[in-house]
């Protein structure tokens, strides 16, 4: 992939933005993934024969884009990976949602199911078998009455599956474009990226963040006046 934007890369660890509509890692569909896109740049860049060692410690959603990291040594996954154990691992997204919402800032706090045959989520009790509890909080960055939508930066606690667009939507702010769980925009694309992950460097423990940003065109052009 000759366009692939390289953030950061140094011996330990490589830093990319996703595009949206990529998987993070294979899957049944066969379409081209991060995983080997990265391993054939890092193959070619450094002529090394054979297989080049990449590791994924955490991933991004199809249709999401944004930030991601993966590991160029088996010791720097298992360090990487145990920040995330230790919630030590920090994600930001932004998202367009539906609607107004009555609080500026605020926390969702819930209990998510996942329904593994059809592959979604939903806010459950707390008492209901295999609930996992999901927490994240939001900050509404502005609000378009023209078109009743918020751009929203939210900061995940806990990483469970679809868990913002579950929570948002759970709460009548459905992400703009989501196909699952949101009622408006459909057909266009899912606007939730991840903008910004701030990571311990696993050698040298430097605390480092990376930032980028969606093209503010499309569904994104409430974004030209920030």
């Amino acid at each position: 992939m000759e366009n692939l934007k390289v953030l950061f890369e140094d011996n330990h660890i490589i830093v990319v933005e996703k595009p949206v509509n990529i998987p993070s890692q294979g899957d049944k569909t066969g379409d081209v993934d991060m995983l080997t896109i990265i391993k054939k740049y890092l193959i070619e860049k450094y002529n090394k024969p054979g297989d080049a060692y990449l590791g994924l410690v955490h991933r991004l959603d199809r249709p999401t884009g944004g930030v991601m990291v993966f590991a160029k040594t088996s010791k720097a996954a298992s360090r990487l990976s145990e920040q995330i154990r230790n919630k030590e691992f920090e994600k930001e997204y932004l998202v367009i949602a539906d609607g107004k919402f009555e609080e500026p800032t605020g926390i969702y706090e819930d209990y998510l199911w996942k329904n593994e045959k059809n592959n979604i989520s939903k806010i459950v009790d707390e008492k209901s078998k295999n609930a996992k509890i999901a927490k994240l909080d939001y900050k509404v960055v502005k609000y378009n009455e023209e078109t009743n939508l918020s751009l929203v930066k939210v900061k995940l606690h806990t990483g469970r599956h679809h868990q913002i667009r579950v929570q948002l939507s759970g709460r009548n702010h459905s992400i703009y474009g989501d196909q699952k769980y949101g009622t408006r925009g459909r057909g266009k694309q899912l606007c939730l990226w991840a903008y910004k992950l701030t990571i311990n460097h696993p050698t040298t423990k430097e605390k480092m963040t990376f930032e980028c940003y969606p093209k503010a065109e499309g569904s994104w052009s409430i974004l030209k006046n920030e």
